[in-house]
C-alpha cells in the first residue's frame, strides 16, 4: 500500500489484503498521516492497482469518511473513472495539487491492472504486474502488450524506483513457498527500470505454463492447475485401468485352471 500527498488531495494506492481495523488499522493510519488544510483534513483518493482481493480487502474501513472517495475495482468502474475510451490503450492523469499522477493500463496479470507514475518522485508503481515475486499471466499476449507500453513509457523518463505489490524471492533470486509467512534474507522491494526494459523479452519467452527467464519467473496458475488435473485424471484411469485388467486376467486364470481340472 502506498500513500502520497500532494497540495490538494492525498492518494493512496491499494487496501491491502486485510479488511478488519482490529487486525490492521490502515484508514485510521492513513487518516492519522493526512495533513490538515483549514482545520480538516485533506481529501483522500482511494484507487487500487487491480480487482484481486489482497489488494482491496480493507476499502471498507474508509467508508465512513466523508473526505474518501473509493474508486471502483471492476473494470467498467476503473474505465469509467480514468475515461479510458479505448482501454487498453491511452493514459490518465491524476491531479493531487502540484503533483501528478500518470496512470498507465497494464492489463495481463489481471483485466482490471493499472500501473501508476508519481512525476515527483519518479516511482513508478507497479502492483502485480511487475515485482519481485512469481508473475502469474492470465493473459500472456495482453500481459506483452502492457511490457511493450510500459516499457515505451518508462525509455525517456526518469525512474528511481519500481515498486510492486508483493516480495516472494529472497535476496538470491531464489522463491519462496506459496503463501509462506517466513522471509529470511527478502529481496529488496525496489525493482529498476531497467527491469522495466527487460520485461517485454521475458514475456516474450513466456511458454504459457511456466518459464523461467533471467530473474523473472513467470506461470499461468490457472492452467498449470488444469495440467496437474488432468495428468492426474489421466493417471487415475491408468490405475483403474491396470487394476481392471489384472482382475480380468485372474479370473481368466481361474476359469482356465476349474476347466483343466
Amino acid at each position: 500500500m502506498y500513500l502520497l500527498v500532494g497540495s490538494t488531495k492525498a492518494l493512496l494506492i491499494d487496501t491491502g489484503d486485510i479488511a478488519g481495523p482490529s487486525a490492521a488499522p490502515l484508514a485510521n493510519t492513513v487518516m492519522h498521516l493526512l495533513p490538515e488544510r483549514e482545520s480538516t483534513k485533506l481529501a483522500l483518493l482511494v484507487v487500487h492497482t487491480h480487482r484481486h482481493l489482497d489488494h482491496r480487502a480493507g476499502d471498507a474501513q474508509f467508508a465512513h469518511f466523508s473526505n474518501v472517495q473509493v474508486v471502483g475495482f471492476d473494470i467498467d468502474s476503473v474505465r469509467r473513472y480514468y475515461n479510458f475510451t479505448d482501454w487498453p490503450y491511452g493514459l490518465a492523469q491524476i491531479d493531487l495539487g502540484n503533483r501528478t499522477v500518470d496512470v498507465i493500463p497494464t492489463p495481463g496479470h489481471n483485466e482490471t491492472e493499472v500501473s501508476f507514475y508519481d512525476r515527483s518522485t519518479g516511482l513508478l508503481f507497479t502492483g502485480d504486474f511487475l515485482m519481485p515475486a512469481r508473475l502469474l499471466v492470465d493473459d500472456a499476449s495482453a500481459d506483452l502488450a502492457s511490457a511493450e507500453r510500459v516499457a515505451a513509457f518508462v525509455k525517456d523518463r526518469p525512474i528511481s524506483f519500481v515498486l510492486g505489490g508483493h516480495i516472494e524471492m529472497n535476496s538470491a533470486g531464489d522463491l519462496f513457498p506459496w503463501e509462506s509467512q517466513y522471509h529470511p534474507h527478502e529481496h529488496v522491494l525496489q525493482m529498476t527500470k531497467d527491469d522495466v526494459l527487460a520485461l517485454p523479452v521475458a514475456i516474450r519467452s513466456f511458454n504459457g505454463f511456466y518459464t523461467v527467464h533471467g530473474e523473472f519467473t513467470m506461470e499461468d496458475s490457472m492452467r498449470l492447475l488444469i495440467a496437474f488435473a488432468v495428468l492426474v485424471l489421466v493417471v487415475a484411469v491408468a490405475i483403474v485401468w491396470t487394476v481392471v485388467r489384472y482382475i480380468r486376467r485372474r479370473r481368466r486364470a481361474k476359469q482356465s485352471l476349474a476347466g483343466s481340472v
